[in-house]
């Protein structure tokens, strides 16, 4: 801190300051750095090189020292932790919430029992997605975007944006993820109780697939707790990052984030902290 200042200004006055003597300031300068001093400030280097990495200035001390010791730089979590406090390297957080458009009422027979009963362990992909919606504005007005998330590999199997928050704009992320992952019959399908899952049209797609729905109770979001916990890093990570004119352009640069970086890139404590492309590989090499 001293030695940074020095020129700018007297060296008396900041280690009076620092409460430490010249003399032992001099000295202390003209001994050679020691090796963990030298350790710690090439650490620090990296993790300030990671921070900066597109969407990983999100990392907390677990999810850097992953990192960094998949790119072949062991250390200890500990010393990671107290490095990013010393230097100020924090995680990123979430951005302020909008104003949006009340749900849509449930169709009271279209409303279904929670049959996950908050059981989230899953051992094979492609047998329980969540589903929910989230929104943040843009220029041109709020860009409402509706997810799958596949729950045994935190994969992110469908996505849609629009205008509006209704029926459609669901059922259309339902029909990407069914296209794309073609999963067994008798998938269970679980989301809240809003207007845009509990409804005739929504059962309709369901059933004819085969698949089987399931809700929350209401008024209970740590009933579909991955789904929330998505969600906020979804805010924290791409959301608080841009700035967009248009709905096309936010849904366009979204789909980027979700398919090039979340599902092939993020590290998720939930799977020992692969990334859900990394982790359904090592399924199937399991097999």
């Amino acid at each position: 801190m001293i030695a940074s200042q020095a020129g700018k200004l007297p060296v008396r006055l900041m280690c009076r300051v620092a409460g430490v003597s010249r003399s032992g300031y001099y000295a202390a300068r003209r001994r050679p750095e020691s090796l963990r001093a030298t350790e710690n400030r090439r650490l620090v280097t990296q993790i300030e090189a990671i921070h900066g990495e597109r969407h990983k200035d999100s990392y907390g001390s677990r999810r850097m020292h992953v990192e960094l010791e998949a790119r072949g730089l062991r250390c200890d979590r500990h010393r990671v932790e107290r490095l990013m406090r010393r230097h100020g390297i924090r995680a990123a957080r979430r951005p302020p919430a909008v104003r949006v458009q009340a749900d849509d009422a449930p169709e009271r027979e279209a409303v279904v029992p929670d049959l996950l009963c908050r059981d989230f362990a899953v051992a094979l992909p492609d047998r329980v997605w969540l589903g929910d919606i989230t929104q943040f504005a843009t220029r041109e007005g709020v860009l409402y975007l509706a997810f799958l998330l596949d729950l045994c590999s935190r994969m992110i199997v469908g996505w849609a944006g629009g205008a509006t928050k209704n029926r459609w704009l669901t059922i259309g992320v339902l029909e990407m993820a069914l296209g794309w992952r073609q999963p067994p019959k008798e998938l269970i399908h679980h989301t809240d109780r809003g207007g845009q899952y509990a409804c005739s049209d929504y059962a309709v797609a369901l059933r004819g697939y085969g698949a089987l729905a399931s809700m929350s109770r209401a008024g209970t979001p740590l009933d579909n707790a991955p789904m929330e916990s998505f969600i906020k890093t979804f805010k924290v990570e791409f959301v608080r990052l841009h700035s967009f004119d248009t709905r096309k352009e936010a849904l366009t640069e979204a789909g980027k984030y979700l398919q090039l970086f979340y599902n092939c890139e993020r590290r998720h404590s939930a799977l020992g902290y692969l990334s859900p492309a990394e982790y359904e590989k090592q399924l199937r090499t399991h097999a």
